[in-house]
């Protein structure tokens, strides 16, 4: 019984989740990305961060009166996975098979996606605001559940570790939630298109994987953790979140009211009558400084707990390494087709790809 329970666990989240999508206020805002038909800007309805508080609160109430132990999820952590696993691919195939080639192979089809910004209900909701949304949501509660599966194992004796990067984790969920808006502007959004790589990754990889500093400590006491590398862990994760959180925001004003300060910056931009980009502030240090963030948090999360006696932490800040990197590489060839001799104008002037004065 406990394996199929387990199986149908993030069938069940998933589908509260959307519900609570549904039915909570919301608020319409319109993002960067334009129908490809009318030409218009999308508009998207966004509540995440009010769907997250409530969806923890059904959590905890269900904890509290019995109906599952508080550390489920991470008791049927691998039953939940092959559930998760099994809709990744259902959804990749219904999102996919139905809707016309792009002319590439079938199997790319189904990676990269065919559709670029599906929206259902009359636009209530997004498909891909509602993948970030479900995995989010899923990976708080993954933390919630490691952090409960802790503390019941070792009481007061729990890790001050495990407490920080359960912590960390917590903040990079609610900070995204909170933020919304501004990631309507990022590269997920205008680039890619909904396949495996997207759907598959929010509903599986990204609430399963990115729990991986905690699902691989939570059983272990680990030894005593000094609490100069503990702050800063911190310190790291917070130098990353200035980072990431700084520039998207720096990118989202400009978009959105180009003459704003932010900071006490004022933008500073280079064009070539048509198109302009922004060179200073965050992103004067290199082109994808937010990149440098996100790999920063990932580490910072992971040293947390790398007192445990287990190496998996690191896993991690690594996957962040190896997917940004290559990201950069591709964003940097769709910049140069798009913006020709503005982007080398911009690339002489910020010199650097990611880490300023080294890459």
């Amino acid at each position: 019984m406990k394996p199929l329970l387990g199986f149908l666990t993030p069938w069940i989240i998933y589908l509260i989740i959307t519900l609570l999508h549904y039915v909570l206020p919301g608020k319409w805002v319109h993002g960067y990305v334009r129908d490809s038909k009318t030409g218009e800007l999308l508009k998207y309805r966004l509540n995440g961060i009010w769907v997250l508080l409530v969806s923890l609160g059904l959590w905890f109430l269900c904890g509290y009166m019995n109906w599952m132990p508080f550390d489920w999820l991470y008791e049927v952590r691998w039953y939940s996975l092959a559930g998760a696993f099994v809709m990744g691919i259902l959804y990749t195939l219904m999102v996919v098979l139905p809707y016309p080639s792009t002319g590439a192979p079938l199997l790319s089809d189904l990676y990269l996606g065919r559709l670029e910004n599906p929206q259902y209900i009359k636009g209530r909701i997004d498909a891909k605001m509602w993948l970030y949304l479900v995995g989010a949501v899923m990976l708080e509660l993954h933390v919630a559940s490691g952090f409960a599966h802790q503390y019941q194992k070792f009481g007061d004796l729990s890790s001050p570790g495990f407490f920080f990067s359960s912590l960390m984790l917590t903040w990079f969920v609610f900070d995204y939630l909170t933020f919304e808006r501004v990631h309507l502007y990022t590269y997920d959004f205008f680039a890619e298109k909904v396949g495996f790589k997207l759907g598959w990754g929010c509903l599986v990889f990204y609430p399963y994987f990115y729990a991986i500093p905690l699902w691989s400590t939570a059983d272990l006491q680990g030894s005593e953790t000094p609490s100069w590398l503990l702050w800063i862990s911190v310190a790291i994760f917070f130098l990353g979140w200035s980072l990431a959180r700084g520039a998207n925001m720096q990118k989202f004003y400009f978009k959105t009211n180009p003459e704003r300060s932010f900071l006490g910056i004022r933008p500073e931009t280079i064009s070539d009558g048509k198109k302009t980009l922004l060179v200073n502030g965050f992103w004067g240090l290199s082109r994808h400084v937010n990149y440098l963030g996100e790999i920063l948090m990932g580490t910072g999360i992971a040293l947390a707990v790398s007192f445990h006696g287990s190496w998996l932490p690191w896993l991690y800040p690594i996957y962040y390494i190896a997917l940004l990197f290559p990201r950069e590489r591709d964003d940097d060839k769709r910049c140069a087709a798009k913006y020709g001799d503005l982007w080398t104008e911009y690339t002489n002037r910020v010199k650097y790809r990611i880490i300023p004065y080294v890459y």
